[in-house]
């Protein structure tokens, strides 16, 4: 099995970790965490370094893929592309849990992490990056763009649109072909009954603009 870096170490790495070791496809050699101290352990992993060390440990560990475990969708965003600039032929690896329903004519791109119970249904397109969390459902026809997220059982209809860095909180509903414009959070447990436009933060039943955010604002 090839090597592989996990970045970051708090509690999304370890779901992260737990499903590249059920899947079985890759070696995990360490984490990376500019916050924490070399030899440092999550879950019987060491930290072997910040991003910077990067290029070194590629060599020292043999290293052939890199995840990154950083659940707000922004920061992730920022430090896939820290990890560009200092290893820019360093291929980024998706991780799907065994257990996720992964229909036909599915794509999905990499770096993308997929969790258990997840649902993919036909002809869906999702991104680079993106987090589909535990037994979150996308349904027929629909798009994930780079960097967007699905909370832990939310659920789209069919011809759903999500934009770029966009979340969907946990147990958020989205009717039949919505669009969420980019850089946008649905509050959880919303049910979103219209297309709601980028930068904004919407909640409630049926769902409603609270305010506007910029690009960064954290939403967790």
């Amino acid at each position: 099995m090839d090597n592989i870096v996990i970045i970051g170490s708090s509690g999304h790495a370890k779901v992260i970790i737990d499903i590249v070791q059920q899947e079985g496809r890759y070696n995990i050699a360490g984490l990376l965490d500019d916050g924490r101290n070399v030899g440092e352990q999550t879950l019987g992993y060491s930290v072997l370094g910040p991003v910077e060390d990067l290029p070194e440990l590629v060599t020292a560990h043999a290293i052939k893929g890199v995840i990154v475990a950083i659940g707000d969708n922004f920061v992730r965003s920022q430090v896939a592309g820290r990890i560009q600039d200092v290893c820019p032929d360093l291929p980024f690896v998706s991780a799907i849990h065994p257990s996720a329903s992964i229909a036909t004519e599915v794509s999905i791109g990499e770096g993308t992490v997929v969790m258990a119970g997840v649902s993919i249904n036909p002809c869906s397109s999702i991104g680079r990056s993106c987090i589909l969390n535990t037994h979150s459902s996308l349904d027929h026809d629909s798009v994930l763009e780079d960097f967007a997220s699905l909370a832990p059982h939310a659920t789209t209809g069919g011809n759903c649109h999500i934009g770029q860095y966009s979340a969907i909180s946990i147990g958020a509903v989205l009717v039949h072909g919505i669009h969420i414009g980019e850089q946008t959070v649905i509050g959880a447990g919303s049910v979103v009954m219209t297309s709601i436009q980028p930068f904004v933060v919407a909640y409630g039943t049926p769902a409603k603009i609270i305010r506007s955010r910029k690009p960064g604002d954290q939403y967790l």
